[in-house]
């Protein structure tokens, strides 16, 4: 029986999580779960998981045993930490859980880019494991077992495209906030699915991709995949090209983080989907990713390659600017447009500690918002 804190209890990851303890509860017990605003939901959770320990950033009054994520991060009772949180306010408690020698199920990606290494020392010196959940690097860990030794030649980071694959730059000009929530694949957050329209998910994904798999960033290669069933693979040096396919379902990576180094039934209960090869009418096609209309990839190679404060300054600007986007206060390209300007007038800071990370996050909110006024 494995003992799991959930950050992020109320979000997509955290709900299919649930699902997932809920149709296994000879395997998995939900000690802990914390949520943001979603309280009703948070009620419902409480009610039917009874957990031991809740935090609520909006309504104390639900909280039981903990007043802090860094308190659901580092319950004692926990094996494993669930990371479903949105954005840098992850950093924080996944430190405190790898310093308090908890394993994380990793599904917050932001906090990878902007301390990945702080996170990294401190799972080396804790001797933790870091279980990615983002189905496109959980595929490419599950490429790399029994593989341990072998150099890696290229990691192949799978993309949809987003809703504007193909698009020019003056047609992404007119995108409306309608257009850029309408993920053709996947049904994610608000804020996730702006990422990957603007494709600064996949951007963020290549330095989540260098942290998790010690990999150089020139050995990162984005492939535009618009069916996603290849979810993402590794070329080793004699050729062969190892990846993990399946219906797009963020349960299985979910429960592979969970049930590490084995597998559970996913099937039977109808909890996931197999995968009908013959139905794939259209085959599978792979296209390469246009950096000149996307200029949000380059700009994460650009901020990860400089380092030091250069990858919170990106993830900052761009969280505030979504949200912007988000609140019908700036169009669809002036994301990329000011990303491409901040990081260009950023004086970098290297050495930083977690503290450090945290003022240059605040400071370039700060500058962002004053921005647009």
């Amino acid at each position: 029986m494995k003992k799991i804190a959930i950050l992020g209890s109320t979000g997509s990851i955290g709900t299919q999580a649930l699902e997932i303890i809920r149709n296994n509860p000879d395997k998995y017990e939900a000690v802990a779960l914390s949520c943001g605003r979603n309280t009703e939901l948070l009620k419902k959770q409480i009610e039917e998981f009874s957990p031991r320990m809740v935090y609520c950033e909006s309504d104390p009054g639900l909280n039981k045993n903990a007043d802090s994520l860094v308190d659901i991060a580092t319950m004692d009772d926990a094996d494993i930490v669930l990371n479903s949180l949105m954005g840098m306010r992850g950093l924080e408690p996944t430190l405190a859980a790898i310093e308090k020698g908890k394993d994380i199920a990793f599904a917050n990606k932001e906090t990878l880019v902007v301390g990945g290494e702080l996170v990294m020392d401190a799972v080396r010196r804790n001797g933790v494991k870091l279980l990615p959940v983002d189905s496109e690097h959980s595929a490419i860990f599950q490429a790399l077992q029994g593989n341990e030794g072998n150099p890696i030649k290229r990691i192949l980071l799978t993309a949809s495209g987003g809703p504007f694959r193909g698009y020019t730059r003056e047609q992404l000009e007119n995108v409306t906030l309608e257009q850029a929530l309408a993920h053709p694949n996947w049904s994610m957050g608000s804020k996730i699915t702006i990422d990957s329209a603007t494709m600064m998910n996949k951007g963020l994904e290549i330095i989540e991709a260098k942290w998790l798999f010690d990999v150089p960033l020139d050995r990162i290669q984005v492939v535009i995949h618009p069916q996603s069933i290849l979810h993402s693979a590794v070329e080793y040096e004699d050729g062969s090209v190892i990846g993990q396919m399946g219906v797009p379902d963020m349960k299985v990576p979910i429960a592979f983080a969970f049930s590490y180094p084995e597998r559970i039934d996913l099937l039977s209960d109808g909890t996931a989907r197999s995968l009908d090869l013959f139905s794939l009418k259209d085959g599978m096609t792979f296209y390469p990713a246009d950096d000149s209309v996307f200029k949000t990839m380059a700009l994460a190679r650009q901020a990860s390659e400089t380092g030091g404060s250069c990858p919170v300054v990106l993830n900052g600007a761009n969280e505030v600017l979504v949200d912007m986007f988000l609140h019908g206060k700036i169009r669809f390209v002036d994301i990329q447009d000011t990303l491409e300007r901040v990081l260009d007038e950023h004086e970098p800071k290297f050495g930083l500690d977690l503290e450090g990370v945290l003022e240059e996050d605040r400071k370039i909110r700060d500058y962002v918002r004053n921005l647009f006024g």
